[in-house]
């Protein structure tokens, strides 16, 4: 299926191939649905095309496809790649405005846009609300805070957030 080939492209990394198979959906009239969208994203994540990923994010509105959880952390995480932080959150609010809620994969693709932002402030923000929505920040989140802290020069919290870190070893 179209579907299948869309994704196996982004998943080899072949982005330009994906996207140009996603875009051919409508014109061999194949139905297309979240799947296809996240999987196009994605693509667009990794060709660093962070606009094109906000333009197929916006065209499933017009087709009233609705977004779920993985659409929203690809589409986060294609303005982390492009440094686009305040784009990742504005795409997390609309998650916290929807009927989904943000999940730990979420929001450590935003502390991690607003780390590559040098935004430590915000990623510090970030790891806070992880907390008080009860979730368990991820490596992800934790190493986008201590980078945050380290490049905005608060070497001192970098240290104290890497010491709170759970220990990942068996």
């Amino acid at each position: 299926t179209y579907n299948a080939a869309v994704t196996a492209c982004e998943k080899g990394a072949e982005w330009q191939l994906a996207l140009d198979l996603f875009s051919s959906m409508p014109v061999a009239r194949l139905g297309t649905n979240v799947v296809t969208y996240s999987a196009a994203i994605s693509a667009c994540e990794q060709g660093i095309q962070w606009p094109l990923a906000l333009r197929v994010l916006s065209l499933m509105v017009v087709f009233t496809l609705v977004p779920d959880g993985v659409t929203y952390s690809a589409s986060i995480n294609a303005c982390a790649t492009g440094t686009q932080w305040h784009f990742a959150l504005d795409l997390l609010s609309f998650v916290a405005d929807s009927r989904l809620l943000p999940n730990v994969v979420t929001f450590s693709a935003a502390t991690s846009a607003c780390e590559k932002g040098g935004r430590w402030q915000l990623v510090l923000s970030l790891l806070s609300l992880i907390l008080d929505s009860r979730l368990a920040p991820d490596v992800v989140a934790y190493n986008a805070g201590v980078s945050a802290c380290e490049k905005g020069g608060e070497r001192e919290l970098a240290l104290r957030l890497l010491s709170s870190m759970p220990d990942s070893r068996p």
